[in-house]
């Protein structure tokens, strides 16, 4: 089939494409449950503990073994979603997650408390970037940012929300709720997946398995993540336990990809799509972004905690209004991007995270409680601004067959940027504190570094192809091909 070219975006608002809004739909709900659950149990660490009768560095596995199950699976989805097709893919995907989850809550100890969540990220991981894919490949260009702001705002909002959520629900039971909670929202989304999402075949070609690149990829992601992980202990990034690991991963990290560019399309992850300049720039931008978002998600509870004596609970819903500025931006990035271009929401987005971080570096014991609650209204509208934005410029000129794999590699970008926020700036912010012996500077110096990341970002920014990109024209005047059109000889997803 030959490629189409990616028609212009319109000024007006064409009815969004039955099919692809139904897919939205279906993903949206399923993959609710999946993005809270990266944050939610985060809060009930303390909880866990005493009552699985444990230590604090046993149950941290917990959220560590999630973490390192996400890793393995991810740079599977492109050649599992080739063998099954996406719908099968989603639907299998969700069950394992329900599973996990109802295990989860039955758990009678640490071991199989920390394996079910094990099995929880392993139907996590894949839904992750199967969820951008899926809609991606259902819409018709001129719409993909429409639909892809129904997905992307949840991955926003959701690790702001899942410690609040965690919050409340210990407050009023017990820890268990926090897995059962994700129950009723997983049947809901199997039957809107099997009554929704259009029924697709596998690959006509089934792709065989990239062994090596697996070998070489799962675990140097998860040697990275556990590394990153272990960061927060008392010897910071002079650990064994996170030197070995980090080094190791990042050894064979780079292996991988210079095998992957050499194989091409036949990788188990194809990164000739960061051939494409708004793919790299994207997947760049989406590694701050993570780092931004986690990052702060660690100084800011710890700010309303250590040095302004609240609750868990307590710091969880000062953050509330993060949450609220992200769901506002869902109204604002689309119709904002159709009138100014990527390049330039992703800059205003990076400007107004970056101004509304520095009224806490300015922030002591005895801060005025309502001009910070507004800046973290508008922290997280820029935030909401950022990620839309980004998730949709990511997929500019690549075939149908390539969708895939940016999606993996965005999605690994991420967790790998948010693994490195929580880890750098937990050293920071420890580094200050026993250097300045004030825990009050020591959080002014840490969002001061916050600070300073989101400039970088706003400069990488102007990287961002202009709203000619957004016309169909590549470098070269060569048109690109939309998102859901599969350009001839273009490799199948692997």
């Amino acid at each position: 089939m030959s490629s189409r070219t990616a028609p212009a975006p319109s000024t007006g608002s064409p009815p969004l494409d039955p099919a692809a809004l139904r897919t939205a739909i279906a993903v949206l709900v399923g993959g609710i449950a999946v993005i809270l659950d990266s944050t939610i149990v985060s809060v009930a660490l303390d909880d866990l503990a005493r009552d699985l009768h444990s230590g604090v560095d046993a149950i941290q596995w917990v959220s560590t073994g999630y973490l390192l199950a996400l890793g393995v699976v991810i740079p599977t989805v492109g050649w599992l979603q080739g063998r099954l097709g996406a719908k099968r893919l989603w639907l299998w995907s969700l069950a394992v997650f329900l599973l996990g989850s109802v295990l989860c809550a039955a758990a009678w100890d640490v071991p199989s408390l920390i394996g079910f969540r094990v099995l929880q990220g392993l139907g996590g991981g894949a839904m992750m970037p199967l969820m951008t894919t899926m809609v991606m490949q259902s819409a018709p260009a001129a719409q993909a940012r429409k639909l892809m702001a129904t997905i992307a705002l949840p991955a926003a909002v959701g690790p702001i929300l899942g410690p609040v959520i965690g919050g409340l629900i210990l407050g009023a039971g017990s820890w268990r709720w926090l897995f059962l909670v994700n129950v009723p929202l997983c049947l809901a989304g199997l039957v809107l997946a099997q009554r929704l999402i259009p029924a697709d075949a596998p690959a006509a070609r089934r792709p065989r398995l990239d062994l090596p690149g697996f070998l070489l990829l799962a675990p140097a992601l998860v040697a990275l993540l556990w590394g990153l992980s272990n960061v927060t202990g008392d010897g910071g990034f002079g650990q064994p336990d996170v030197i070995l690991p980090v080094v190791a991963g990042a050894v064979l990290l780079v292996v991988f990809c210079v095998r992957a560019l050499r194989q091409g399309g036949a990788a188990l992850v194809d990164l000739q799509v960061l051939r494409s300049r708004p793919t790299w720039a994207a997947t760049a931008l989406l590694f701050l972004t993570g780092a931004s978002l986690y990052g702060a998600m660690l100084l800011l509870p710890l700010y309303w905690q250590q040095l302004r004596g609240a609750s868990a609970l307590a710091a969880g819903l000062y953050l509330i209004p993060q949450g609220v500025g992200s769901l506002l931006s869902r109204a604002l990035a689309p119709g904002l991007t159709e009138r100014i271009g990527e390049r330039w929401v992703t800059v205003i987005g990076f400007v107004l995270v970056g101004v509304a971080t520095v009224p806490f570096a300015f922030a002591d014991a005895h801060t005025t409680t309502w001009p910070l609650m507004i800046a973290l209204l508008v922290r997280g509208l820029g935030l909401g601004i950022v990620v839309i934005p980004l998730m949709t410029v990511a997929f500019h000129g690549l075939t149908r067959a390539q969708v895939p794999h940016a999606s993996i590699v965005t999605r690994i970008a991420q967790q790998i940027g948010g693994s490195v926020g929580v880890a750098l700036f937990a050293v920071i912010l420890a580094r200050a504190a026993h250097g300045s012996g004030s825990l009050a500077d020591a959080f002014a110096t840490a969002f001061w570094w916050a600070t300073g990341f989101t400039a970088l970002a706003v400069a990488l920014s102007f990287v961002l192809p202009g709203r000619e990109k957004e016309a169909g024209v590549l470098p070269g005047g060569k048109k690109e091909a939309s998102a859901p059109e599969e350009a001839e000889g273009a490799p199948s997803a692997r």
